[in-house]
């Protein structure tokens, strides 16, 4: 059976794409009108098939192959080849060293009071400008994931965290400035030297730790670069790693938080129910510790909800190595397949009244039964984000300093629009009035 979609245009579907405002909102589109199996044209995919049904996504869960040309972005971040699409049989072992760190419990209470401690001192800087006026949420919190994700990766050895955190913000503002034709300032010739000199400041800092971690004999599995040391992986390799790392768990975590906190600012009888738990867990203190997290199962649903309504990727993709069947249709090899999280996260077959917020559809009673990739906020398969444990201790950390600290509520006037940007991003951001809940 021939899979539905819109008739081919001759500008190859970009045009299409930009008339939806972006590739997540045009698959929105797509779905509802041609069902849970569509087929569309895409820049440099010949076939390109997307799959908003969780059932039907099983038969794709273990392709192991990404389309080269959708990632090329990210390949002035590598030197040893991009990370990002490597073959199966180097990917896996790779894959398996950074599970060992990101999903294990040690790594994530080692840099427990380290995280606690950035998430005050920002909450500490927002308390002394109340007065000021609103905050920009996702400016302020994907800063400070990123400052979070540079202690993780570099073992808090940088010598001047400030300086790689504002490198990286360079490298990102450039290279995902081409990707969406967004302007930057300066002519182009200064913008991509401004860019290579701080991503030549950045290897060369990675590899300054990475030496240390060899001269020193560490090989702590609790640890990015010691874990990577260990496996003997080369130094080439290790320095991409970190650099992908940096860029995909901080934009991400602090999109998430940001969007989490604009939703229970919307409900606020949710929010109060939140901050209710953390005044149960934490009773007089300002911050969890790492054992606590378990016992915020309000807090957890609502950050599960927020990322179901607003999932900071908004869409994953695979590349075919051999012709798939997908309930009635034949997907043949070499074809992208394309997985629209937002428009499987919308699916009202398994998310009734899939637009309104609801942390309490995350309970164990309303969770049961349900397909287990009808809520996919970090991928599926053996490309799915290696750092999404880590991701929840960050983002659940974060929620709850801020949450106990501070009330939240929308800067009159201000309109939250969401925009394809690498992430799912606020055009203008999220400015929130924060008042100390104490005041």
């Amino acid at each position: 059976m021939r899979i539905p979609g819109p008739e081919p245009r001759a500008d190859g579907g970009v045009g299409a794409v930009a008339e939806a405002g972006g590739l997540h909102t045009y698959q929105l589109r797509l779905h509802a009108e041609y069902g849970p199996v569509v087929r569309f044209q895409l820049p440099g995919a010949e076939t390109a098939v997307s799959i908003a049904d969780p059932v039907l996504l099983e038969a794709t869960a273990h392709i192991d192959k990404r389309p080269t040309r959708l990632f090329e972005f990210l390949a002035p971040l590598c030197e040893a080849e991009n990370l990002q699409v490597l073959d199966a049989d180097e990917h896996t072992p790779w894959r398996r060293v950074l599970l060992s760190v990101f999903a294990g419990r040690p790594s994530h209470e080692r840099h427990f009071a380290r995280f606690a401690a950035l998430t005050s001192a920002l909450a500490d800087r927002w308390a002394a400008q109340a007065a000021a006026g609103p905050v920009a949420l996702q400016k302020d919190l994907t800063a400070l994931t990123l400052r979070m994700i540079c202690e993780y990766a570099l073992g808090g050895e940088a010598a001047d965290p400030d300086r790689v955190t504002a490198a990286f913000e360079e490298v990102l503002t450039e290279y995902l400035g081409r990707l969406y034709e967004v302007p930057a300032p300066g002519t182009q010739e200064e913008r991509a030297r401004r860019a290579e000199a701080a991503l030549d400041y950045l290897r060369k800092t990675v590899d300054g730790v990475v030496e240390t971690h060899r001269a020193g004999g560490r090989t702590d599995r609790s640890d990015l670069i010691g874990a990577l040391v260990e496996a003997g992986e080369r130094p080439a390799r290790i320095r991409d790693t970190v650099m992908v790392t940096l860029l995909a768990a901080h934009h991400t975590t602090g999109v998430a938080v940001s969007w989490a906190l604009h939703l229970l600012a919307s409900h606020p009888g949710a929010a109060a129910r939140v901050v209710e738990e953390l005044d149960e867990v934490l009773g007089d203190r300002a911050t969890p510790d790492h054992a606590d997290l378990k016992r915020l199962t309000r807090l957890e649903r609502a950050l599960k909800e927020s990322m179901r309504l607003y999932p900071p990727g908004p869409y994953g993709a695979r590349e075919t190595t051999e012709a798939l069947t997908v309930g009635d249709y034949e997907i043949p090899a070499g074809a992208t397949v394309f997985y629209p999280f937002w428009a499987v996260h919308m699916n009202p077959a398994y998310w009734p009244e899939p637009e309104r917020f609801d942390p309490d559809r995350f309970t164990p009673e309303k969770s049961a039964g349900r397909p287990r990739l009808a809520h996919i906020p970090f991928g599926l398969g053996p490309r799915s984000c290696e750092g999404a444990a880590l991701a929840m201790v960050e983002a659940e950390l974060m929620l709850a300093v801020l949450l106990k600290r501070f009330r939240f509520r929308h800067a009159p006037g201000h309109e939250v629009t969401p925009i394809e940007r690498f992430v799912l991003w606020a055009a203008d951001d999220i400015h929130m009035i924060v008042t100390p809940r104490a005041g």
